[in-house]
């Protein structure tokens, strides 16, 4: 029998599909998922638990890229430090995607485990229960913020005659390239240096 001339509808042509809708234009339908495919709507209903079950498959193509050998390294701060340089990198490819993902709920299994790593690298290291999932909670948004700073213009602060700011001015002036990146370590240091003194106080 003759290989059909387009590859069958999978989960993987889904996922690829929604992801460069998402890239285009910070969401996707079913509908223009299956324009794409040039199958029916129906069709992709067939493969995927419908819109929450495309955002979970995006979910993971997005995390997959994040290094999981990160966490096994020691010692925990710097385990911490290293996973968040490569979350950060993995959602910096596809910003467009970080208000999707973060405004529905976690369920893709592949990225629930990730988190379990997270917490048992904070827990084994001494963290009270209680102080651990505000610090994920933190240090995730100070990686996907500054994901979404490096998708921005590389002028955010357009100065005017209108509104004289000179020290504004003078600050940026001074700042030169790599601000974003020099801001975001700024945020991981103080962040791991606070996670470092809730340790030390942790029954």
């Amino acid at each position: 029998m003759a290989r059909p001339r387009t590859p069958l509808l999978d989960r993987e042509r889904i996922t690829t599909i929604a992801l460069q809708l998402v890239d285009e234009q910070g969401d996707f339908s079913v509908p223009q998922i299956a324009r794409r495919l040039g199958v029916q709507t129906g069709s992709v209903y067939h493969h995927v638990d419908g819109r929450d079950g495309i955002v979970e498959l995006l979910r993971e193509r997005v995390a997959s890229v994040i290094d999981p050998g990160t966490l096994s390294r020691t010692p925990w701060d710097t385990a911490l430090e290293a996973w968040a340089r490569s979350y950060r990198a993995a959602f910096a490819a596809h910003p467009k995607a970080i208000p999707l993902l973060m405004t529905s709920p976690v369920r893709a299994p592949r990225v629930l485990e990730q988190y379990e790593r997270a917490v048992t690298l904070l827990l084994d290291a001494g963290f009270a229960p209680a102080d651990v999932m505000p610090l994920l909670v933190a240090l995730e948004n100070l990686v996907l913020g500054s994901a979404l700073d490096l998708a921005a213009p590389e002028t955010m602060w357009e100065l005017t005659p209108d509104a004289p700011t000179p020290r504004l001015a003078q600050a940026l002036a001074a700042a030169g390239e790599g601000r974003t990146d020099r801001a975001f370590e700024l945020g991981l240091e103080g962040l791991i240096t606070h996670a470092r003194a809730l340790r030390v106080h942790a029954p």
